[in-house]
């Protein structure tokens, strides 16, 4: 009798020891990027923000916070799943019931928001230089998700649904925001957040953004048909790839130093031996060409990607392109959703050398994965250099990426991609859906990081010559693009096992690293050579 009252006693502390370190596990492996000393303070004054007892204490010690607001966070509503042919003309509405009757707003007016009225502070006027021809040859295409709720969004009129708050309150100005005047925003001592008007769950128009899904594809590219590519994807053996990296350092550069001949970076990571040979057959998925539709019809968005070009010398010019979303949905795990925020920055990064690609970086979450040029998904397409006529036109590989449903996070190639390890509990999932060429609606800019560290912030980012009037002030905006975290009072947020249901907007493209010295943004940089290798590393 007491053998088997002692049996049981043990067998119940042994099963609340295992619980507890569970729960005490499980935050710890979900979040693979520990806090700063600076974050475990914000979070002890988030969990403070709970008017429960009982919610602070099973925040604290068990990682569940909010468990009473748990509830089904649908992507979209159901009067929602169409798009209104009219928002376009109520965007535009709306943006003049909203400004001011100054005379710099009704210029604005007229030119439209994409058009600076800010002169050079010093008088002078701005060089403005072509983009590359091989920059929009080899530019990526982009998959977005079949099944997709929140597509690509222009800045210009999503910070007109926006209004900055610091500290908790709405800002006093004296004119609504735009492009020309976000970085005014950082003469406030405190970060400031650009917070949606409308709370974000009643689904406005303007966060799904159904009318820029990209235009379709004359073979079906779009996902939306059945269509005979893929039967034509040639995928070549990873054992059989050996492409050559050149003998510089095109990997890991900066203007102070010279590229210089090297060895190939994957030779300290691997047990091979020798000079690798480049094989010009060696791309993955090669699609084949397709006939020409209704020129810049083809996976047109109206809204417009952002491109960056950042010359890092010796020939080398590393290529941002970005892409922007007004929403960020999480993904869900036993039907309740994490990782939600307001406003979704997204970008892939070419880096050529005097010309050639040689590796693409995917961003993916707070990191992302770099590949080999030779490693990425083809498709054929034609291509028209600017000036020439339809005799000069040209057959030319682009990268094919894909776009995560609701997180959009960068990836290369269909399929299901777990990004928390271990357990994979939170994953991204990407297919064939629409097929978007960010190339045919896009704002060029050529960024000088040096220019920027020396102070001189506002002359650093030059646009191109095929916009040269196009406002660069929203560029420096520091804050975040999106609501600030949820406090855990608020019905909309819970916390489990470190995982929230909303997280902070992040910040624009001036603050994704522009300025790195090798492919990735982190110094433990890792080049793959195939998309099977990719699947297999971590983006962190």
């Amino acid at each position: 009798m007491y053998a088997t009252y002692l049996r049981r006693v043990i067998v119940a502390l042994g099963g609340i020891s295992a619980l507890l370190f569970l729960l005490w596990i499980l935050p710890r492996a979900l979040n693979p990027v520990p806090p700063t000393e600076e974050e475990r303070k914000r979070d002890s004054q988030w969990i403070d923000t709970s008017p429960y007892w009982l919610d602070r204490q099973a925040c604290r010690f068990l990682g569940l916070c909010g468990i009473q607001h748990v509830r089904w966070d649908a992507p979209a509503l159901s009067d929602d799943l169409t798009d209104d042919d009219q928002d376009d003309d109520l965007k535009w509405i709306d943006l003049k019931r909203r400004s001011s009757a100054t005379g710099r707003t009704r210029n604005r007016e007229v030119k439209g928001p994409w058009v600076s009225v800010k002169r050079p502070e010093d008088g002078k006027a701005r060089l403005v230089g072509d983009i590359p021809d091989y920059v929009l040859k080899y530019a990526p295409l982009v998959h977005l998700y079949s099944g997709e709720h929140f597509f690509p969004s222009d800045i210009a009129e999503f910070i007109t649904h926006m209004m900055p708050y610091t500290n908790g309150s709405a800002m006093n100005l004296t004119e609504p925001v735009n492009l020309d005047n976000l970085y005014d925003l950082d003469k406030e001592p405190n970060r400031v957040f650009l917070t949606a008007e409308v709370d974000v769950e009643t689904r406005p128009k303007w966060l799904h953004d159904y009318k820029n899904k990209p235009s379709p594809w004359q073979d079906g590219g779009d996902g939306n048909e059945e269509h005979d590519d893929d039967h034509q994807l040639v995928v070549e053996d990873p054992e059989k790839q050996n492409p050559r990296i050149d003998t510089t350092n095109w990997w890991e550069v900066d203007k102070n130093h010279s590229v210089r001949k090297d060895t190939d970076p994957h030779q300290r990571l691997s047990k091979r031996r020798g000079q690798e040979r480049f094989n010009t057959a060696a791309q993955q998925h090669v699609v084949p060409p397709v006939p020409m539709y209704k020129p810049d019809a083809e996976g047109y968005s109206g809204a417009p990607a952002v491109l960056v070009m950042v010359d890092r010398g010796s020939g080398i010019l590393d290529v941002f392109w970005f892409y922007f979303y007004a929403f960020n949905l999480g993904q869900t795990v036993l039907r309740m959703r994490f990782g939600n925020h307001v406003g979704d920055w997204e970008y892939s990064m070419v880096r050529f050398e005097n010309g050639v690609p040689r590796a693409m970086f995917l961003s993916e979450h707070e990191g992302g994965k770099a590949y080999l040029w030779s490693a990425l998904e083809k498709r054929k397409t034609r291509y028209n250099p600017p000036g020439k006529t339809v005799a000069d036109e040209q057959l030319v590989e682009r990268p094919v990426i894909f776009s995560a449903v609701g997180s959009h996070a960068m990836y290369a190639d269909p399929g299901k991609h777990p990004y928390v390890i271990p357990f994979g509990l939170l994953a991204d999932q990407t297919d064939r859906g629409p097929l978007w060429d960010p190339a045919k609606n896009t704002y060029a800019y050529f960024y000088d990081y040096e220019a920027n560290d020396e102070g001189n912030i506002t002359s650093s980012l030059i646009p191109a010559a095929s916009n040269p009037e196009a406002p660069t002030d929203w560029f420096h905006f520091s804050g975040a693009w999106g609501d600030e975290t949820y406090e855990l009072a608020d019905k909309r947020q819970w916390r489990l096992f470190g995982q929230y249901h909303y997280v902070t907007g992040p910040q624009g493209p001036k603050f994704k690293k522009l300025d790195r010295e090798k492919v990735c943004p982190i110094d433990n940089c890792k080049i793959v050579k195939s998309i099977a290798a990719g699947r297999k590393s971590t983006w962190y």
